[in-house]
């Protein structure tokens, strides 16, 4: 390992801030244009896609200095400042935000790909939060950043240590796309067969008639536990904005519960409190994966759906609440100042038109396989994840070495 340098960030990269809040206003937004990075697009190491901003051609050309190219490293400069992703081909071209610090590797000393991965490591990222300024809203700056050390091995070295960790991020990526695809797979059949197609002799019914609805255990902090040492517990943060299991958001529990607290995989849970009024989360549904055992508690800020009925199936049940029909009925019966609640009535009173058993039969059939692909995916994910994690220090800092070979490159 002699031939690893450590040197300073500013040494191998040109690194500088967005533009001031002077000099690009909200109201300078438009509706088509070009899109503006800001500190909620910072994924894991990637850009999220979501809810962008976008500026004209007037302002992106007065404003040049501030676009972002394939290669750049954006970082947050406010809050989260161990936040940073990589920019791809897809964002070439975009702008970022005053919120962000630009890093621009010199390609003829690092690469950008080994750089990014090396923001990520658990102690870099804990040594920028350490040494930024700030006790309320943390902060740094170009000179902060500039002046961080960073181990370097030779260029060739750094090229096939980040192709082995991109490899396994081309792979997550893959499942993740694959996921979506086979969620708007399911979504689609269900607007097609019961709502584009349902006829007009559809009985409409409440929901009530179908499901039991009960809340979750009320539960101290105390009672929370580390993984390995307590029970799985679903909360708020184990749904999506929008729906959808978040597998992320679980927690784990080693206080004492009752039978009713109990939830096992294949249940639909769905929000029942939300902070604010902006509906992104309250009334949104997620069905329990088998990912984290054979069973596990809720917490009393979720309500567990079990069938009373048979004549409908838990995968019809979540496509039901994800419908425009029952998402509409469900915020209309949100009520609150600060925190908003929604009732076990109103999920219970919320009507739809019943189609037929044989086509919520057939249309279980098609789904079931869907999500368990999707919950098979998530387990590979989890694993690349893994396995990502443990190698990424190991092979920053020379424990573990790459193979190298001439057709690495950027």
């Amino acid at each position: 390992m002699s031939e690893w340098k450590e040197c300073k960030l500013g040494e191998v990269a040109e690194i500088q801030t967005g533009p001031f809040g002077s000099q690009l206003h909200q109201r300078d937004y438009k509706v088509v244009g070009t899109p503006i990075i800001t500190v909620e697009h910072l994924g894991e190491n990637r850009v999220l896609h979501q809810n962008l901003p976008l500026v004209g051609d007037t302002d992106k050309e007065r404003l040049k200095r501030y676009i972002i190219y394939e290669g750049d490293i954006v970082f947050s400069r406010v809050g989260s400042v161990d936040r940073r992703a990589y920019v791809s081909k897809r964002e070439n071209g975009w702008m970022f935000s005053g919120r962000l610090l630009r890093v621009r590797p010199n390609r003829k000393l690092v690469s950008p790909k080994y750089l990014s991965y090396y923001f990520g490591q658990e102690d870099f990222k804990e040594h920028i939060r350490r040494i930024a300024v700030g006790a309320t809203m943390p902060s740094i700056n170009t000179s902060i950043l500039s002046g961080v050390d960073i181990l370097l091995p030779p260029l060739p070295e750094q090229r096939a240590i980040a192709s082995v960790l991109s490899s396994l991020d081309d792979k997550i990526d893959l499942l993740h796309r694959q996921n979506k695809t086979l969620e708007a797979m399911a979504e689609t059949l269900f607007r097609q067969w019961f709502v584009e197609e349902a006829e007009e002799g559809w009985e409409w019914v409440e929901l009530g008639q179908f499901i039991e609805v009960m809340r979750g255990l009320s539960y101290k902090g105390a009672g929370l536990a580390e993984k390995g040492n307590g029970v799985p517990m679903h909360n708020l943060n184990s749904v999506y904005e929008g729906g959808g299991y978040k597998h992320k958001g679980i927690k784990y529990y080693s206080g004492d519960y009752k039978e009713r607290h109990l939830v096992k995989p294949g249940d639909v849970i769905i929000t029942n409190t939300e902070q604010g009024h902006d509906l992104l989360l309250i009334g949104y549904p997620a069905i329990v994966p088998k990912y984290f055992g054979d069973f596990g508690i809720f917490s009393q800020h979720i309500y567990r759906l079990r069938l009373k009925d048979k004549r409908i199936t838990e995968p019809f049940l979540y496509y039901l609440l994800m419908s425009y029909d029952v998402r509409e009925q469900l915020a209309g019966a949100t009520n609150g100042s600060t925190v908003n609640m929604l009732s076990k009535d109103g999920i219970e009173w919320a009507k739809f038109k019943t189609p037929p058993d044989e086509k919520i039969k057939e249309f279980t059939s098609i789904v079931k396989p869907l999500l368990g692909k999707k919950e098979s995916n998530y387990s590979q994910i989890r694993a690349l994840e893994k396995l990502r994690d443990t190698l990424l220090p190991k092979l920053m800092s020379g424990e573990v070495r790459v193979e190298m070979e001439s057709n690495y490159g950027e």
